[in-house]
């Protein structure tokens, strides 16, 4: 297996803000490394720094400190001129689109290549065939006042190609979305992931897009990083308090769970409410009907979700059990032997809406 290689460095980022004669701390000392390839998703609810995080990479927010990598060149070390070529090998798409209205589709596409080397027959080709891997061919000579949402982000998709980018990055690009164009727009960004080999960093503050098409992730909370790795290790295995929130909202537990206190639907001789993650191969194993047979405990399923993430199924499943207390131990004890996550879960902890 070929190592992988980093295409963005952030070391011991901060990023200061005067507001009011007071010293803001956008960014909080963040370490960050994303592989060539990779498609990176940053979560993190408003305010948590994501978005001045993203613009570090190609200093549209110069860090007050630490150390900015990019495709092996030290980017506050650049001059002007080279951190203006440099920024060429880094597209943008945002939640706004910002399209140039008085321009057509194919103005906007064409618009980063006018200060090129190509002759006006070499733009002509590139942008056609720009619109045509963004599915928009037919769209060329209209305006941006024409288009749904989902059209206007295919071009600002195809104008952030434009450069022939190594990095694509989208700030809450499918934020503006209904969830059926959202799942297009992120189909296309896995597919240009894929064909042109480009990295992409996605900013999002929804669980969905980032399992939808990330292999890894990193969550922010108060301009800190509180938590990184792969998403299978994210989602399988959650660390920190807000990254299970992100999750649950994910695989709708959280509502699960609600509606379990509300309708009080728990079994009356139920002694423990518990909840499962698991990975792989496990979820092909007969969990429930083994814990009868083996333990003669009761497993009543109040709530399951079984996805695949990356070619591997991950569940998670909310179980009352029922039985001798020594015998309830000791089906834990053949869950956990399972590498299966068990977690007791307290309903008087769970917040009714």
């Amino acid at each position: 297996m070929a190592k992988a290689s980093p295409i963005i460095e952030l070391k011991n980022i901060g990023v200061q803000f005067s507001q009011k004669e007071q010293l803001i701390d956008a960014v909080k000392d963040v370490s960050l490394t994303v592989n060539k390839g990779d498609v990176y998703g940053i979560i993190g609810y408003s305010g948590a720094g994501k978005s001045t995080l993203v613009r570090v990479i190609n200093l549209l927010q110069r860090p007050t400190v630490g150390a900015v990598t990019v495709n092996h060149k030290q980017m506050l070390k650049l001059t002007p001129k080279q951190l203006r070529d440099e920024r060429k090998n880094i597209g943008m798409i945002f939640q706004h689109f910002n399209l140039l209205n008085s321009r057509t589709v194919y103005g906007n596409v064409d618009f980063p290549l006018m200060d090129s080397q190509l002759s006006a027959a070499q733009r002509q080709q590139k942008v056609n065939k720009l619109l045509d891997l963004v599915g928009l061919s037919d769209k060329a000579q209209n305006y941006p006042s024409q288009l749904s949402g989902g059209q206007k982000q295919r071009v600002a998709i195809a104008r952030a190609l434009a450069n022939d980018p190594e990095i694509l990055i989208s700030d809450e690009a499918t934020s503006a979305l209904d969830p059926e164009t959202t799942t297009e727009i992120l189909n296309l960004l896995g597919y240009l992931n894929q064909s042109l080999g480009i990295t992409i960093v996605i900013i999002t503050h929804e669980m969905d897009a980032i399992k939808q098409i990330c292999n890894r992730v990193a969550v922010m909370d108060q301009g800190k990083l509180i938590e990184e790795g792969s998403l299978l290790k994210i989602f399988g295995h959650p660390q920190q308090a807000l990254t299970q929130k992100f999750v649950d909202s994910s695989t709708q537990l959280g509502p699960a769970l609600q509606e379990i206190k509300k309708s009080h639907i728990l079994p009356e001789n139920s002694k423990h409410l518990i909840e499962l993650n698991f990975l792989g191969d496990v979820t092909e194993e007969p969990m429930v009907v083994e814990l009868y047979k083996r333990f003669k405990v009761e497993a009543n399923i109040l709530f399951s979700n079984i996805e695949q993430l990356q070619g591997t199924t991950v569940g998670i499943m909310l179980l009352a059990l029922s039985g001798q207390d020594e015998d309830i131990q000791a089906a834990l004890q053949y869950l956990n032997h399972l590498q299966v996550n068990v977690k007791q879960v307290n309903l008087a902890q769970i917040e009714v809406g």
